[in-house]
Order: structure tokens, then C-alpha cells, then sequence
């Protein structure tokens, strides 16, 4: 029973059988058939014109959407343990060529917008200090918890108000959406996000993720990702396989269905983890509150999970499972109870 990480998950069949359809000839890079569709799916999914790349992974995804918001001298306001800040060896520096990060702390790793604004006036006008010059934010958070489409639109009127770039990190962005039962723009273009990275592998891909690119900037800035993208040796030169990945998950809602089995069965399992959950579960991530010998208890019964400090564990549900399959676990926790 297999709880590390929803990144060690089987591909979905419907995700496999999309890339065996696309293996047949047909033109390199991104100018194949499938890669073509990219803007058209991504726009009918969201309800606006977007412009759709697909991208290797999840760090180059966040920090070339940074890179094309951010330049070297600018800092982005993201909170201190968003995955940009903790997970990515400085990906984000890298390819914004020096850009900081002005990490602040918030409850559940979420942003605030009162934490934002008191940001935002303690950099003076001048030469001398960074100015801020984007926010991204994780959708869901590296908690597990959703920001609703009030809490994204209030940081998206900052951003406005303040010329700022707005970037979401959607890693899990489909189990943050499959919780709030909205629409997918209300979290997103609506609330005044420039681009998101929206996440595809966590969600039962093999390999790619999304920049999704809104407003009457779009073009402009997925024209300087593309280049981003190829410049960073990710230009894969048989980018259909990633682009019918995309399509199967967003043509069909591939990518709701299986949010929402990995949703079901976090909450499958926090019901068996009544007082024990340190953060509410509203996607697909569960923190608990477990002793050494706990852990060591429900290792022995074969389930894998990581530690989270040390009291604590991180359990992470995904698409191929259900709150059927992952009673034993909810069963084992309730009889720590005991």
C-alpha cells in the first residue's frame, strides 16, 4: 500500500492509450497535430482564449512561467514553503537569471493578501531594493488546502493594483478544483491569474505538465516561454506524446475523474485519522499527527508513507485508488486508537 507520493504512480490507461495512438509519424517539436490542439482543449476547458505549451516537468513548468514575468533584478512573493521555494534547488534563480524570492509565512502555506500588502510597503522606490514584480501561489497548497476563488481573486487584485505578474503552481491543481466543485476559470483567469502550471503526471501522466498562458498578454508570453523552453533543452523533439497526454486528460475530464478518486480517498482515510489531522484535507495530501512507534506500527503492516518531522506523516492518495482501496489503511489507523 503505496502512500509516498502520487509522483510513483502508474500511468492511467486512458493517458498510455493516448500516447500509443500518437505513435505514428507525423511532424517534430511542438508542430504535430496534437500539439495544435493544445490551445483549443485548454480554452474550451477554462471558458476564455488560452494559449497552451506543454513542458517536461513541474519545476521547469513554475520557474519558466517565473522567468517570463520576473526579470533578473524582480522578486516574486510566494510563501516560505511553496514548492518553488523548498523543492526545487533554485530552479526558479536560474532561470529567471538571479530573480529572488520574497518567501512570507502564512497558515497552511497559503498567502495572504493583508501579508502581501504589508510586503509590498516595506520595499522602498529606489535602486537600492528589489522590487516585487510577480506572486505565485500553489493550488493546492503544499498542505493540501485549496484557496477558493475569493481568496485567489483578492491576491489577483494585488497583483493589478501593483503591476504584478500572478503565477499558479497547479501541481494539484485538478484536486484543488475536484474540492471546490468550480468552475475551473473561477480559480484562474477570472481571478486574475496570468499563467498556470497545470499539473498532468501527479494526476495519472507519464511525463509533462502544462503552461497555461490567459489575458492579452498569452501570446507574447508563451512565444518567450517557447523559447525558454527550447533553450533549456526541453524542447522534446517528438512533443506529441506529451501533447496527447494533455488532450486525454482535459478533452474527456480525465483529469476530474481521477482527482476525485484521489480526493475520495484522502477523505476515505481522514475519517480513519479523526484527531489526528494536523491541516483539514481538502485534496489529495493528509498530515498527521503520529508517534515513532505509530509509524513504526503501520510500516510493519505494509504501508509506506514519509515522515514530516518528528511527530508527524505525510500520506498522499492518487488517481488509481479509491475509498474502497484504501480502507486497510483507514481501518489500521483507527485501531491506533486503541
Amino acid at each position: 500500500m503505496h502512500f509516498f507520493s502520487d509522483n510513483a504512480t502508474p500511468v492511467c490507461p486512458e493517458a498510455m492509450a493516448a500516447i500509443a495512438a500518437a505513435d505514428r509519424a507525423d511532424h517534430g517539436y511542438d508542430g504535430d497535430g496534437w500539439s495544435a490542439r493544445l490551445n483549443g482543449a485548454f480554452s474550451d476547458l477554462f471558458g476564455t482564449e488560452a494559449v497552451a505549451l506543454w513542458i517536461a516537468t513541474g519545476t521547469a513548468a513554475n520557474s519558466i512561467a517565473l522567468a517570463c514575468l520576473c526579470p533578473p533584478y524582480g522578486g516574486v512573493i510566494c510563501h516560505e514553503e511553496a514548492h518553488i521555494v523548498v523543492d526545487e534547488c533554485g530552479a526558479p534563480g536560474f532561470y529567471t537569471h538571479g530573480a529572488s524570492l520574497m518567501a512570507l509565512p502564512g497558515a497552511g502555506a497559503k498567502l495572504s493578501p493583508d501579508a502581501v500588502t504589508e510586503r509590498l510597503k516595506a520595499i522602498r522606490p529606489d535602486v537600492h531594493q528589489v522590487p516585487a514584480k510577480a506572486i505565485s501561489i500553489t493550488q493546492a497548497t503544499e498542505y493540501g488546502l485549496a484557496y477558493r476563488p475569493d481568496e485567489v481573486a483578492a491576491l489577483g487584485d494585488l497583483a493589478r493594483e501593483h503591476g504584478l505578474g500572478f503565477h499558479m503552481d497547479g501541481a494539484r491543481f485538478a484536486n484543488a478544483v475536484a474540492h471546490l466543485g468550480c468552475h475551473p476559470g473561477d480559480v484562474t483567469w477570472r481571478a486574475g491569474v496570468d499563467i498556470l502550471s497545470f499539473g498532468c503526471v501527479k494526476n495519472g501522466g507519464m511525463i509533462g505538465e502544462a503552461l497555461v498562458f490567459f489575458g492579452d498578454r498569452a501570446e507574447a508570453r508563451a512565444a518567450e516561454a517557447a523559447r525558454w523552453r527550447k533553450r533549456a533543452g526541453h524542447l522534446f523533439s517528438k512533443g506529441r506524446y506529451l501533447a496527447a497526454q494533455l488532450l486525454a486528460m482535459v478533452e474527456g475530464d480525465l483529469w476530474l475523474r481521477n482527482a476525485r478518486a484521489a480526493n475520495a480517498a484522502a477523505q476515505a482515510l481522514a475519517e480513519g485519522a479523526a484527531g489526528r489531522l494536523l491541516h483539514t484535507v481538502e485534496a489529495n495530501e493528509l498530515f498527521l499527527c503520529l508517534s515513532e512507534a505509530e509509524r513504526a506500527r503501520l510500516r510493519a503492516q505494509g504501508f509506506d508513507f514519509y515522515d514530516w518531522g518528528a511527530d508527524a506523516a505525510r500520506i498522499v492518495t492518487n488517481w488509481s485508488q479509491d475509498a474502497a482501496s484504501v480502507r486497510p489503511l483507514a481501518d489500521a489507523l483507527r485501531a491506533l486508537q486503541g
